[in-house]
């Protein structure tokens, strides 16, 4: 294996684990069996476990930013850039949202970062306040920067958050993601087309 491909094998591999088993029970001679290498190879591309969720997250980082600018949304503040909030379309945004749920529930490497978030909240600090930025009050405060509105935030975010739980454990995955969808859609005609906006 190449070393860039070496370290991207290891980020996978440790996201799963840590899914599954929670960052604190998770070694790096685990992370590293997962891989296929032993643990002193491991420590050619990371120093530490910690080194290892802390390359987790940038990657997250990144692609959270590269999502929101494919959807021409807004990825910096709204005090820094109020007008790019207030150009936002609502049907843009609701496309990005199917789009998100997705990601969230789709893409191996975001469906178990949001895996580890939810179980690891309760262990410390810091994990509770990463599931917060990336599933809680993040995307709900962001959501109503976008709506300049609390309640439509909360009408539009609060369901789509309570489907990923949903999601994870339902046989018909794709009967969810239709659910997703008849929200979004009673939400803009209750917020949007019967207010006549």
């Amino acid at each position: 294996m190449r070393q860039s491909n070496t370290k991207q094998t290891i980020l996978t591999e440790a996201v799963k684990l840590f899914a599954q088993k929670g960052y604190t029970a998770v070694t790096v001679e685990m992370i590293a069996a997962a891989v296929g290498i032993k643990a002193p190879s491991l420590y050619k591309h990371f120093k530490s476990k910690q080194e290892i969720f802390q390359s987790v997250l940038r990657e997250m980082e990144r692609r959270d930013a590269e999502n929101a600018a494919g959807f021409s949304l807004p990825t910096e503040s709204v005090e820094t850039a109020p007008q790019t909030y207030a150009d936002v379309s609502v049907p843009a945004f609701m496309e990005y949202c199917k789009w998100q749920f997705r990601y969230w529930t789709e893409d191996p490497f975001a469906s178990e970062f949001r895996k580890m978030l939810t179980v690891e909240q309760y262990e410390n600090a810091e994990m509770n306040a990463l599931y917060h930025q990336y599933l809680g009050a993040g995307p709900l405060q962001y959501t109503e920067d976008l709506l300049h509105s609390s309640s439509r935030a909360l009408a539009l975010y609060g369901p789509m958050h309570m489907l990923y739980g949903v999601y994870d454990r339902a046989a018909d995955k794709p009967a969810v993601f239709a659910l997703l969808q008849t929200h979004l859609a009673q939400w803009y005609a209750f917020f949007f087309e019967e207010k006549g906006e």
